[in-house]
Parts: C-alpha cells; sequence; structure tokens
C-alpha cells in the first residue's frame, strides 16, 4: 500500500508496474499450465514449436504491460479517490446481483470483442493490427495473449471503462478476469479439454470452447466470439467447430 501523500503520477507508475507484473505471473502460470497440461495429455502436440511459442511470450509480455497499467490506476483510482462503480460491501446490492453483474461484465466484453474482432479482419487492419495473432499457426497455450501492442489496447480498454459505468463486486471482477484467463488460453490450446458431450449439448451451441474458436484460425472469415456463440450465430458468422480437432476427440473415444 502505498503512502496516501504520494504524488499521484509516481503512484500510478509504480501501480501499473506492480499489476503488469502480475498480469504477467498470471500468463505464466495459466499457460505455463496449461502447455504442461498438453504435453501430458496430447504428447507431441508443440514439437517443432518452439520459435513460435517464444514469439508468443515475447509478444504477450508487451501485453501484460498494456493490460497491466490501466488496471493499476483503475485499482489506485478506487482505492484512493472512489472514482469506479467497484464495491466490497456483500449488502450494496442484492445477491442476485452479483451473478448478473458478471454475466454483463461477461457479454459485453464479448460483444466489444465480436465487433472489434471482425474489424480487424478486413484486409488493411488485419496486416497493421491482427496478423501477430494469427503468426501463431496453429495456435498454443501460449498464444492467448499474443497480441499487437494496438490490437492489446483494444482489448484492455472495456474492463477498465466499465468499471466506471456497471457496479460490480470486486470479488465478482476477480471471477470475469478468471473466466477472461482460462478461457483465452483453453480456447488456443489446439485440442479440447472441455467432455465431448459438453462440446456438443445444448450448451456448447452457444459458448465458446477450443473446438469453435480453432476454426477461426483455420479459416479466419468465421467465428469472431470470445466466449458466447450469439453474436457469430446472429450475424452468420458462425461455422460451427474444428474438423481437426472434432475428429481428435470422437477418436480419443474409441477403444485401441
Amino acid at each position: 500500500m502505498l503512502p496516501a501523500d504520494t504524488p499521484i503520477l509516481p503512484a500510478l507508475l509504480i501501480v501499473s508496474l506492480v499489476t503488469s507484473a502480475f498480469v504477467a505471473l498470471r500468463y505464466f502460470a495459466s499457460s505455463g499450465l496449461f502447455a504442461w497440461i498438453t504435453g501430458k495429455v496430447q504428447p507431441g502436440l508443440y514439437d517443432g514449436m518452439r520459435s513460435q511459442i517464444r514469439d508468443e511470450i515475447r509478444w504477450s509480455l508487451i501485453a501484460t504491460v498494456i493490460y497491466g497499467a490501466p488496471a493499476g490506476m483503475i485499482y489506485w483510482s478506487w482505492n484512493h479517490l472512489g472514482w469506479t462503480q467497484l464495491y466490497t460491501d456483500w449488502s450494496a446490492y442484492p445477491l442476485w446481483y452479483l451473478p448478473l453483474s458478471v454475466f454483463i461484465y461477461l457479454f459485453a466484453q464479448d460483444t466489444w470483442f465480436y465487433w472489434t474482432h471482425r474489424a480487424m479482419h478486413s484486409p488493411r487492419l488485419f496486416k497493421v493490427m491482427h496478423k501477430v495473432h494469427h503468426d501463431s499457426r496453429p495456435p498454443t497455450a501460449w498464444t492467448a495473449m499474443s497480441f499487437h501492442p494496438i490490437e492489446s489496447l483494444t482489448g484492455a480498454i472495456l474492463i477498465p471503462a466499465l468499471v466506471f459505468i456497471v457496479p460490480i463486486h470486486l470479488a465478482m471482477l476477480g471471477i470475469v478476469l478468471t473466466v477472461a484467463t482460462i478461457m483465452g488460453v483453453t480456447n488456443h490450446m489446439g485440442w479440447e479439454v472441455f467432455p465431448r458431450r459438453l462440446v456438443h449439448s445444448r450448451l456448447g451451441r452457444w459458448v465458446i470452447t477450443a473446438s469453435h474458436h480453432e476454426k477461426h484460425h483455420e479459416e479466419y472469415r468465421c467465428n469472431f466470439g470470445l466466449y458466447f456463440r450469439f453474436w457469430d450465430r446472429v450475424c452468420g458468422t458462425d461455422r460451427g467447430l474444428s474438423d481437426r480437432i472434432a475428429g481428435q476427440q470422437a477418436s480419443a473415444r474409441v477403444p485401441t
């Protein structure tokens, strides 16, 4: 905790560096964990990809600063100035609002991602902003934050903006960030971590997993969503699941 009399600019710089370090640790912990799991469950899947993974980590470390700096500034402004709609009192809003606030944040993030992501696939913006992410062919557990800095900016601004508008308990914000981390990594692993019965269930028709997002990395012009298939279905850009990953799941069920 910084002293109350710390000048604003040094305080913002310090908290930005600290939160960027936390984002980097979160990246290495989550991507590293799922990369290790991949090595156990899908041995050899990332063979020959060391150069690509090094590039993914390099771009991701740049992204951690872009994502971490505004998060630190928001935390400082909430803690010292009370500017945001973050709260810690469980009785401040009805209990039913807790899960609702999580859904509002996830749906808003999914909506923002769908439209900005789809825009970045226009030829001009793709070369400038989005090509770095698609240089991961195929994606790996280390790809989730592998973005060009301009693309990182588009992803880093939404939640800091939402906390000034939509009230959310600090613990619920933690759930939002946890979902973002897990889904970001698992959707890029190159194999399906969720069971086939979930992926092909009614719920699976509306929720994005690796089987759905891999199709985007295969064909580019479809499956633009982040968490939900809602906008892809509404806008006619849903092209179903990756044949490669779906085939992996089907063959895994056949006894050898």
